[in-house]
């Protein structure tokens, strides 16, 4: 098919539970992409755990064919996207591959911290913006307000914004004759050399390696042989066709087209997302711009339970980093965990997410270690290093100064609530930048230091406002700061996995709250368990896990007490020896319960 003037590819964004998913749904619906007995709520987030948190993890391409009011045939790919801060770079990709965008605002919450973000990043990429506002059936909407609030925060013209409710698919209509009429039909030549971006790929069991490619220029053919510029391998093109959400073989893709490729790849190291796809014989003369690599944010350690399963955890994370390209992992050994990888996040959901997916999907069972950010430690000899891990960290007496990432974060928050957010923030050693109304919602902008924030912020967040904050954050700068690195110790030996590194002033306060989680969570053993927070050699706090008793006493009845104390003084000698050389087991649980902290 070559009229590229009936393609329209365009990718829905919004903030979280205003309503993508379901406008996808409804898109689907009306245009006959599945049948009523197929059709399913969010059918498009197609993983469990998708499905059961509510939200959209991984973005979905489907193909769909809809008849205009002007009696012609239009191709529409639509591609959702998901709406959280951690899974921006989906986000980013996807608009990369289109032209235009859907910019979905609840009609009664309004502008929200991640509407900004997205609609910046879909600006960026010069797309043609039609706004339209969701959930018009609520009582609680006001279309009005939202307009102006669209015009004043984002200074996007509101006038011609669409009224619909996805759930009811009121205005749905609508929305498909504005994609037809009001974006731009996507650019290409149909007899260039090939040219297509690899927009994301996931791995089947039958299949191998299946691509999902945007087609810019020239012919993606079945049976071609095709070569991916980046990595330079060459393979057949055994299958290419379209998802209209359903797999549908073609026997060609050709400009503006998005679709799937299978090539028979067996090796996910071939197949880099941002790559381009060409032919073999009449390469293109040059790659496209492709994307810009996503960089991790948060680092923690992933270990398999059992120290047997670690080439099985390596391979499930090689999968799971194909499908998840804003992933990244490398090896690396503990003393006290064994074998396994340092892995880098976007954020701490979708540390929660990777680790969740891989307890599902592949079976693992993992033990994480504390989650921590990357810091610059400038040494005495003028060298630099890069630290993910806290227990990396060299003797004090070798560092000059440690530098840590701070955010710029904007939050979007109701006014009764504004006073709660900023003391959340200063307690984190934020700093303000702005502070700014739009309508009765305050916007304020803050200086924050991450490693505060990757705890549990964002938790905080939400329930000093009940839940109507929304949060946005960028990596601003690097600064050096009073930081020092608490280590764990139970019975007296460290546990390098709940080492962590935090500011001097707070350094107590984590100490005294790790060892008292930790007194929760190890259980009980025949001796006493010392568990001490400690920076270098100086204990800061300790709690102490008493011991259970055996009660050896319990066949004396009557009779002289010196027997009694005789017994007692046995069993206190084998404690002591117990002590000496007794192991404690710290359970899986215990170190993920312990690091999820909780204000004091």
């Amino acid at each position: 098919m070559s009229d590229l003037s009936r393609i329209r590819n365009f990718s829905i964004i919004a903030h979280i539970d205003h309503g993508k998913s379901t406008l996808a749904d409804r898109i689907i619906q009306f245009c006959g992409g599945l049948s009523e007995r197929e059709m399913k709520e969010q059918v498009l987030d197609s993983m469990d755990l998708e499905r059961e948190r509510g939200i959209t993890i991984k973005a979905q391409a489907v193909r769909l064919t809809y008849r205009a009011e002007d009696g012609k045939e239009y191709y529409l790919h639509l591609i959702d996207t998901p709406g959280h801060v951690d899974f921006a770079y989906e986000v980013s990709r996807s608009l990369a591959a289109c032209e235009g965008s859907l910019l979905l605002v609840d009609a009664s919450q309004g502008v929200e911290a991640q509407t900004l973000a997205t609609v910046y990043q879909a600006i960026d990429n010069d797309h043609e913006i039609v706004v339209v506002l969701n959930k018009i059936d609520l009582p609680a909407a006001e279309p009005e307000r939202v307009k102006e609030q669209i015009e004043e925060v984002i200074g996007l013209d509101a006038a011609d914004a669409l009224e619909i409710s996805a759930k009811t698919g009121k205005g749905v209509t609508e929305v498909l004759e504005a994609v037809v009429q009001r974006l731009s039909a996507p650019k290409g030549e149909n007899d260039a050399p090939l040219q297509a971006l690899l927009m994301d790929s996931w791995y089947d069991s039958y299949l191998g390696v299946v691509i999902l490619t945007r087609v810019v220029n020239g012919r993606l053919r079945k049976g071609a042989k095709i070569r991916l510029m980046g990595t330079g391998a060459a393979h057949e093109a055994q299958e290419v066709g379209l998802l209209t959400p359903r797999k549908v073989a073609q026997k060609e893709l050709g400009p503006g087209e998005i679709g799937y490729l299978v090539a028979g790849i067996k090796t996910i190291h071939e197949t880099k997302i941002g790559d381009t796809i060409t032919e073999d014989r009449k390469p293109a003369g040059a790659p496209l711009p492709g994307f810009k690599p996503s960089v991790p944010v948060v680092f923690c350690g992933l270990f398999p339970a059992e120290a047997a399963g670690y080439e099985e955890l390596r391979d499930s994370l090689a999968k799971l980093a194909l499908n998840d390209s804003s992933f990244q992992f490398e090896a690396e050994t503990s003393a006290a965990l064994g074998f396994g990888f340092r892995c880098g996040f976007l954020g701490l959901l979708h540390l929660e997410i990777v680790q969740e997916r891989l307890e599902r999907e592949f079976g693992l069972d993992l033990v994480t270690t504390a989650p921590s950010v990357v810091y610059r430690v400038h040494m005495n000899d003028g060298s630099l290093e890069e630290i993910h891990n806290p227990a990396d960290l060299s003797d004090v007496v070798k560092i000059e100064k440690i530098e840590e990432p701070w955010i710029k974060a904007v939050i979007l928050v109701p006014d009764d609530f504004l006073g709660a957010v900023l003391k959340l923030c200063e307690d984190r050693r934020g700093e303000q930048i702005e502070l700014t109304y739009a309508g009765n919602r305050a916007m304020v902008t803050y200086l924050l230091p991450l490693n505060e924030v990757v705890f549990d912020f964002y938790d905080r967040l939400k329930s000093v406002t009940r839940g109507y904050a929304s949060f946005d954050y960028q990596i601003e700068t690097y600064r050096a700061g009073d930081l020092v690195k608490v280590s764990i110790l139970v019975n007296q030996d460290p546990v390098d996995a709940l080492s962590v590194i935090v500011h001097r002033s707070q350094s107590e306060t984590r100490g005294r709250q790790l060892c008292e989680r930790l007194k929760e969570l190890i259980p009980r053993q025949l001796f006493k368990i010392a568990i001490q927070a400690a920076i270098g050699g100086r204990i800061i706090a300790r709690e102490t896990v008493s011991a259970m008793r055996k009660d050896v006493t319990a066949k004396c009845y009557g009779g002289d007490i010196s027997r009694k104390r005789k017994l007692l003084d046995k069993q206190k000698a084998g404690k002591k020896r117990m002590r000496q050389f007794g192991s404690v087991e710290i359970p899986q649980s215990a170190f993920i319960a312990a690091l999820k902290m909780k204000d004091s």
